[in-house]
Parts: C-alpha cells; sequence; structure tokens
C-alpha cells in the first residue's frame, strides 16, 4: 500500500504584529503642549517688548524679535525707580504673610479635622462660605478699620501682614482634606504616651503635612507678591512701597516706559518661577493625595 506524503504548503510568511497605538493619549498630549504654548505667549511677549525701543514697541506690524536686543532696559530699571528697595519691601511683607498664613491655616485645619467640638461641621461650612464675598466688597470696610479711628495702621507693614496672616478658608479646606488622609491611630498612639494636642500638632501633624504646606506655602506667597490693590491704598510713604506698587507708577499720565516696565516685571516673577522650581516636588505630591479620605 502506497503511502503518499503530502508535501507541507508553501504559504506566505506571517507578518509581525504591529503595536496598536492609542490615538486618544496622543491627541491629549497634543492638546496640553499646545495650551503650554499659548500659556507662554504672554511671557514671550514681555520679553520682545523688554528688548524694545520706545518706538518699536508701537511699530505695525509687530516685531517678536527685535533686530537689535536692548538689554540695557533691564539696567534702566534701577534707575527709573529703587526696585531693589521695593522688592527688598515685597519681599518682608510677602514672607511674613506666608508664614503666618500657612501657620494659623493648619491650626484651623487641625481644628477643623480632629477636635471634636459642637457645631465644628456647621462653622466650617459657614467658614467655607466666606470664599463667595469677593474681596472687593469688605475693601471699604476694612480700610475704615485701618484708619486712625480704630486701629492707626495706615501707611505701615501691620495693615499688610497682619490681616492676611489670620488664616484662609481655602488654605484651611486644602489642609483639612489633606489631613483627613492621615492614620487617626498615630494620634491616638501619641495621645496614649501622654502628648497634649498641642504637641500632636507641633511634633507629628505638622512635619507629615509637609507637601500640602508646600502647596498653601506656594499660593499664598504668589497671593501676597502679586497683591496691588490693598498695598496701594495702605502704603503712601514712597520708601515702603511693595514692588507691585511701585512698577505701577512706571505708567505717567502723558506715556509710559513700556520696554523698562516689561523689563521690571520680568525680573519681579523671578522668585515666583525659582519657589515654584523649588517646590515642585511637594507640589506634586500635595497635589496627589490632598483629595484623598480615610
Amino acid at each position: 500500500m502506497a503511502v503518499s506524503i503530502s508535501k507541507p504548503r508553501l504559504g506566505t510568511p506571517s507578518r509581525p504584529r504591529r503595536a496598536r497605538v492609542k490615538i486618544g493619549p496622543v491627541i491629549g498630549i497634543v492638546l496640553l503642549v499646545l495650551m503650554s504654548l499659548f500659556a507662554l505667549v504672554p511671557f514671550l511677549w514681555m520679553l520682545s517688548t523688554a528688548l524694545k525701543t520706545r518706538a518699536e514697541v508701537f511699530t505695525f506690524p509687530p516685531i517678536l524679535i527685535p533686530p537689535e536686543p536692548r538689554w540695557e532696559n533691564f539696567a534702566r530699571v534701577f534707575e527709573a525707580f529703587p526696585f531693589l528697595r521695593y522688592a527688598r519691601n515685597s519681599l518682608f511683607v510677602t514672607v511674613s504673610v506666608t508664614i503666618f498664613q500657612t501657620l494659623t491655616s493648619a491650626m484651623a485645619a487641625y481644628a477643623f479635622s480632629r477636635l471634636r467640638f459642637p457645631g465644628r461641621e456647621r462653622l466650617f461650612l459657614l467658614y467655607l462660605g466666606t470664599l463667595m464675598v469677593p474681596s472687593v466688597v469688605t475693601l471699604i470696610p476694612s480700610y475704615i478699620l485701618m484708619t486712625e479711628r480704630f486701629l492707626g495702621w495706615v501707611d505701615t507693614y501691620k495693615a499688610l501682614i497682619i490681616p492676611a496672616s489670620l488664616g484662609g478658608a481655602f488654605n484651611t479646606f486644602l489642609i483639612r482634606q489633606f489631613l483627613l488622609s492621615l492614620p487617626v491611630d498615630l494620634e491616638d498612639a501619641a495621645r496614649i504616651d501622654g502628648a497634649s494636642p498641642l504637641q500632636i500638632f507641633w511634633k507629628l501633624v505638622l512635619p507629615l503635612s509637609k507637601p500640602v504646606l508646600a502647596i498653601v506655602s506656594v499660593f499664598t506667597f504668589m497671593n501676597s507678591w502679586n497683591s496691588f490693590l490693598w498695598p496701594l491704598l495702605m502704603i503712601k510713604n514712597q520708601d515702603n512701597l511693595v514692588l507691585t506698587v511701585g512698577l505701577s507708577a512706571m505708567q505717567g499720565r502723558w506715556g509710559t516706559r513700556w520696554p523698562e516696565l516689561m523689563a521690571g516685571t520680568l525680573m519681579s516673577i523671578l522668585p515666583i518661577l525659582v519657589l515654584l522650581i523649588l517646590f515642585q516636588r511637594y507640589f506634586e505630591e500635595g497635589i496627589t493625595f490632598t483629595g484623598l479620605k480615610n
């Protein structure tokens, strides 16, 4: 009996499967990059204006890259007004407000998240309700309170530091949400060892809250550094002006020195950029854990 041996069929070689690329994440990344570039446009325009002459500022069509960059405009800022003195004043006020407001916000957040007292939740909701009140509404009463009739803090740094240091609803809410994610067992163990609530807060809660405290510090620093209207109303002495009010003096009645103004504005945002770079790691950790809750 003959046995037929069939030859294997020669087919086309199988092609390796190509990895499928998901289009959704790619589109999201492209959109984020475009939005980031769009957000950089004002800063690039500020840099371009700072390197122009006064005539080139109003040239049409606009010039993005000046043919001869005028780097001396940055040096003229120090000649136009005492930039270093105003920057020192702003740094003193901002650092003071950042330290005290972060501390008082953390204390309030600890009270609302850990301490038990009657009406705690209602008081916290009422405290959060102050976020819906525009700051312009309280501007006139606050100014009257600072006049000689009451406190007499006009033209002093106390008017800039003390009212802004008494906590903040947003910062308190942010820290409270972070504290709710911390295990209560650690505090119970410290309480069994005889620690008081103040010791628990200072030696246990604050060290564990570094990420969210870093976020609150950055937000507070930015808000205080960029504050303009309240310092404009409070400070009358030219030697005590903060940087934002000092820069506004370059806008004259009959004309504005735009190159020097843009150069000074660029130099004024450098502390904020340095702060964001230094606290970037804590910032990311705080954003990740702030919304968690046991």
